[in-house]
């Protein structure tokens, strides 16, 4: 992992496409700036791994549809 220390109004980039940028520090919290294409989504990790478990939730409820209909043969 890469550690690196910012301060209000400093940025870090990312390749070609994304800024992360300090845009405020209160106390414990830290406001991030965050300018990347539109078609890069961008979560908070907690949320990120709820999307990743719901879809694999609904992947194993396709499969066991998919498992109840009829084989062709």
């Amino acid at each position: 992992m890469l550690v690196l220390t910012r301060k209000t109004g400093e940025s870090i980039q990312i390749g070609d496409n994304i800024e992360i940028k300090v845009v405020s520090i209160q106390g414990d919290q830290i406001k991030l700036g965050i300018d990347a294409p539109k078609h890069i989504d961008i979560h908070r990790k907690e949320v990120y791994l709820s999307i990743q478990e719901q879809n694999t939730e609904a992947s194993k409820g396709i499969l066991n549809l998919l498992n109840l209909l009829p084989k062709n043969e």
